[in-house]
C-alpha cells in the first residue's frame, strides 16, 4: 500500500512517500500552494492521502478528492497523536508518523464538510467576531470616559439615547491640543464603531436570508427558546446527522459530558471537557437560560436538575444545553419539527419520566417566529389598553349617574335652611303637663 502523508505549514510543507512493504520513506518539501500540491498529487501514485486537520486541509483535500485519490483527514487531538519523551520533533518526523499510523490503522478520521457548507460555517463564526470587536469598541470609549470623570449612560442607552453626549466631546485629531488628545482617538474610535454595526447589519442579514432557504436552519428553530443565531450555530457544527450514531456522541463532540478517571474501584466523574467547538458550546448555554422564559418542558427540566439548590443552577444549565443539542441533532436526523407528542411517546418508550405534566407538555403551542411573536403581543397590548380605557370609561359614566341620581334625591339648600327655621309643633299634652316640682334642698 503506498502512503502519501502530508505534514502541512502555512508556508511550506513535508510529503512523505512510504511503502507499507518496504517501509522505506522518501521525503519532498515542496510550498504550499494549488499549483506544487497539485503536481505532487498528479505525479505520486498513492492509495491513499493523509494529513492532519488544520486551515489548508480543507482546499487541499477537495484537491486530492479531484485527482480521484483517496483521502483521511485524522485529528491530532487523539491519544496516540501526542508527542511525549521524545528527543527530536521535525516535520520529517510528523510525516513519517503519519505514514506509519495510516499503515496501522491507527489514526481516527474527522468530518470534512463541504466548500459551501465550510464557507457558511465561516460567515457564522466571522458575525461573532464582528460582534467581539464591537463590544471591545465600546469598552475602550468608556474607559476614556470614566478615566476623564465624565459620565455617560449605562448599557445600550449610551449608544441610542445618550449618542448625542458622547458625539459631543469627539473632535478630530489634526485638531485637537494637546490636553484633548482623546477626543482625536475617540473621534476614530466611533468611526470605527459605527463601520463595525454598518457591516455586522449586512452579514446579519446574509445569515437570515440563507437561513429562510436553509430548511435545517427552519427545523431547529421550531424548539421554544432556539433562535435563529443558535440555529445558524448547531447547523454549522452538526452539518451531517448521520455521521453521529447516538446522543452520547453529539454530547461528546460539544464537550458537555464529564469527565471520567476511573482504575480499579475508583471511577471519578469530573467537570465538563469542553472539547470542540467552544462558540456553539457558549451558544448552547445561553439559548438554556433563554428558553426557561418559552420553553415550559426546559422549565422542568431545569427544575428537577436544579432541586431548588442555588449550588446546582450552573450544572442545571449546562444538562439543559446538553439536551438542546441532542434535540436539535436528532430533528435533524429524523428530519422532523418539535413536536411534543414525540417527545412523550419516546420518553414513555423506554419507561422515563416526563419533567411536566403530560397534557401541560401536550398543549404546549407551537413556536412562533419573533415578527409574529412582535405581531401578536402588539394585539394584545391594544386590546388590554383598549379594555382598560373602556372600564374606565365605564366607571366614570356610572360614577356620574350615581352622582346626578344622589342629588335629585337630597332637599335643596333652601328647604334645608327653612327646615331648620320651622320651630317644634307641642301637642296639648305638652301644653296642659304641670310644671316639675323641684326637690326641697335641706341646709346643712
Amino acid at each position: 500500500m503506498k502512503i502519501l502523508a502530508l505534514d502541512l505549514g502555512k508556508f511550506n510543507s513535508v510529503a512523505c512517500f512510504f511503502n507499507s512493504k518496504t517501509r522505506k520513506p522518501k521525503f519532498l518539501t515542496t510550498p504550499t500552494n494549488r499549483e506544487h500540491i497539485a503536481s505532487i498529487f498528479k505525479s505520486a501514485k498513492a492509495d491513499l492521502v493523509v494529513m492532519e486537520a488544520c486551515g489548508p486541509s480543507g482546499w487541499i483535500n477537495d484537491l486530492a478528492q479531484s485527482f480521484g485519490l483517496e483521502t483521511l483527514v485524522c485529528s491530532t487531538n487523539e491519544e496516540a497523536w501526542r508527542w511525549a519523551n521524545v528527543k527530536r520533533k521535525t516535520d520529517r518526523d510528523d510525516a513519517l508518523k503519519l505514514a506509519r499510523m495510516a499503515a496501522m490503522g491507527e489514526l481516527k478520521a474527522v468530518h470534512t464538510p463541504s466548500p459551501q457548507h465550510r464557507e457558511f460555517r465561516s460567515l457564522v463564526k466571522y458575525r461573532k467576531t464582528l460582534d467581539q470587536r464591537i463590544n471591545k469598541t465600546k469598552n475602550t470609549i468608556r474607559a476614556w470616559f470614566v478615566n476623564h470623570g465624565i459620565e455617560i449612560a449605562s448599557g445600550e442607552k449610551a449608544w441610542y439615547t445618550g449618542r448625542e453626549k458622547i458625539n459631543s466631546f469627539r473632535k478630530p485629531l489634526v485638531e485637537c491640543d494637546a490636553d484633548e488628545l482623546w477626543k482625536g482617538e475617540l473621534d476614530i474610535e466611533l468611526t470605527i464603531l459605527d463601520s463595525l454595526t454598518e457591516q455586522l447589519d449586512g452579514v446579519v442579514k446574509k445569515l437570515e436570508a440563507i437561513g429562510k432557504t436553509d430548511e435545517r436552519v427552519r427545523r431547529v428553530q421550531t424548539i421554544p427558546g432556539v433562535g435563529p443565531r443558535t440555529a445558524e450555530i448547531l447547523v454549522a457544527c452538526i452539518d451531517d446527522p448521520h455521521r453521529f450514531d447516538n446522543g452520547r456522541q453529539v454530547s461528546a463532540y460539544f464537550g458537555l459530558v464529564p469527565r471520567q478517571y476511573q482504575s480499579g474501584e475508583t471511577d471519578r466523574n469530573g467537570r465538563i471537557t469542553k472539547r470542540g467547538n467552544p462558540l456553539a458550546r457558549t451558544i448552547l448555554v445561553e439559548c438554556a437560560w433563554a428558553s426557561l422564559r418559552y420553553n415550559p418542558w426546559a422549565k422542568g427540566v431545569y427544575e428537577r436538575i436544579c432541586g431548588k439548590q442555588k449550588t446546582r443552577k450552573k450544572k442545571a444549565a449546562i444538562a439543559l444545553a446538553r439536551k438542546l443539542a441532542v434535540i436539535a441533532w436528532a430533528l435533524l436526523r429524523d428530519e422532523r419539527d418539535w413536536n411534543p407528542a414525540q417527545m412523550i411517546a419516546v420518553t414513555k418508550s423506554y419507561d422515563g419520566k416526563l419533567p411536566i405534566d403530560e397534557a401541560e407538555l401536550a398543549a404546549m403551542p407551537k413556536k412562533e417566529c419573533r415578527h409574529k411573536r412582535k405581531r401578536r403581543l402588539a394585539k394584545e397590548a391594544k386590546a388590554s389598553k383598549e379594555a382598560k380605557s373602556s372600564q374606565t370609561t365605564g366607571r366614570k359614566q356610572a360614577l356620574a349617574t350615581e352622582n346626578r341620581s344622589t342629588s335629585s334625591n337630597q332637599p335643596s339648600a333652601a328647604t334645608r335652611s327653612t327646615r331648620t327655621q320651622r320651630p317644634t309643633k307641642r301637642t296639648s299634652q305638652t301644653r296642659n303637663r304641670p310644671p316639675r316640682a323641684r326637690k326641697p334642698v335641706t341646709p346643712a
